[in-house]
């Protein structure tokens, strides 16, 4: 709870720890799979065409004309080292440094990873079914093409990673559902919820759905292309339900989602009847994610606690956030001159 800039040091420590650990291990999980993920990328794709390439491949191009080249292996092996040198950078960089090195150190490997990927399947697809590597094709708009995806990359890594800055804390209060605010004085409720399967889900649909448009872009089959979008759509829905965070101020409750905190959904305080805490489980709701039951629709990313608001409009909806206690305690408490 921030009032008035003063802050109250009761209650949020255990839900600021667990949102801690949680966001680490997501951290963990998602570095770990990208660098795998890229790994495989950077080995497979050449490896997958082996039989179509030509021995040694063209590597280097002056202008249209290519006019340098590797051996297979070299071909494959020094991006590959050159990927696990700057995962092996950025671990440091995560485990060492402050949270701007671990920002930049995330723009790096987004940048690089995109950059390498993007460059072997160049590689490959101009030097695919030609008899030697003087005859690769020239490439052209591929290198545009692989600039503007590094580019693109290294910024969602960057939007994704970059620091937060203080956040405010936990509402403290009260035993009752509603808290004691003296007029003139402001409170904000943060509470987030992490669900690291989901995010695991989302890396793998995602690294294959990259796999598979990378092939397309390579040219090794038309079929990749209809693989990546059903994917893609995967490690969207995976994403975006792999965290989310719950938001009451004096202008309502907000719910967003992912990392990119979109989707979200908002609730002005004269749209809300009513806020409660209220355990719920999987099993109860249907299962994981955005769930529509009998009991309304629930945001489910961990079983037990949930922030449940009853609009005036519609069905009821639930988040499963830790201090939902609080966080409901504030609602009826912004909301009770409305209802009254």
């Amino acid at each position: 709870m921030k009032k008035d800039s003063q802050e109250d040091g009761r209650g949020g420590g255990q839900s600021d720890a667990h949102n801690g650990v949680a966001a680490r291990a997501i951290g963990v999980i998602a570095l770990g799979a990208l660098a795998l993920g890229v790994l495989a990328l950077l080995i497979g794709l050449p490896w997958v065409a082996r039989n179509r390439l030509p021995e040694p491949v063209a590597t280097h191009w002056n202008g249209s004309r290519a006019d340098g080249s590797m051996s297979f292996a070299a071909a494959v092996g020094f991006p590959a080292a050159l990927w696990a040198a700057s995962v092996a950078a950025a671990a440091v960089a995560r485990w060492r440094g402050g949270e701007q090195a671990k920002a930049w150190s995330a723009v790096g490997l987004g940048f690089g990873g995109a950059l390498l990927t993007g460059a072997q399947a160049a590689i490959v697809s101009a030097n695919l079914d030609r008899p030697a590597w003087q005859e690769a094709r020239p490439l052209g708009a591929e290198v545009l093409l692989v600039l503007v995806a590094a580019v693109a990359a290294g910024a969602l890594a960057w939007w994704l990673a970059r620091p937060q800055g203080p956040r405010p804390l936990s509402a403290t209060a009260a035993d009752g559902p509603r808290l004691d605010l003296p007029d003139g004085q402001r409170a904000v409720w943060l509470s987030r919820a992490v669900n690291p399967w989901l995010g695991v889900l989302a890396a793998v649909a995602g690294l294959g759905a990259a796999a598979a448009a990378l092939a397309g872009f390579a040219g090794l089959g038309g079929a990749a292309w209809a693989t990546a979008a059903p994917l893609a759509v995967v490690a969207l829905a995976g994403l975006g339900c792999s965290s989310v965070q719950a938001r009451v101020t004096e202008h309502g409750l907000d719910v967003a989602f992912g990392p990119l905190g979109r989707p979200s959904r908002h609730w002005d305080p004269e749209e809300i009847v009513s806020a409660r805490a209220e355990s719920r489980t999987p099993a109860q709701v249907g299962g994981w994610g955005y769930r529509l039951s009998g009991l309304g629709t629930t945001v489910m990313l961990r079983s037990g606690e949930c922030l449940v608001i009853r609009p005036r409009q519609g069905a009821e909806f639930a988040v499963s956030v830790d201090d939902a206690e609080r966080g409901a305690a504030l609602l009826n408490t912004l909301t009770a001159p409305r209802n009254a």
